[in-house]
């Protein structure tokens, strides 16, 4: 009786390592996604203002430059 406890007690941690493994692939796939998101919502943005830092370089008197 003692080693059929013992083989389900070892069974259910196995188990629960695999659960694991899977709880953080989902994690991370959350994580990419919301990354992703971010990237593109702000990528027009972010090129915005890297094409007027850019301009401003080689222009400085160029009407799009500003202070902020």
């Amino acid at each position: 009786m003692r080693t059929l406890q013992k083989r389900l007690e070892r069974a259910r941690k196995a188990s629960d390592r695999g659960a694991s493994a899977v709880e953080y692939g989902l994690l991370v796939a959350l994580i990419a996604v919301v990354i992703a998101a971010t990237v593109y919502a702000l990528g027009d943005v972010l090129k915005n203002r890297f094409q007027e830092g850019n301009i401003c370089v080689n222009n400085p008197n160029s009407n799009q430059c500003r202070l902020h």
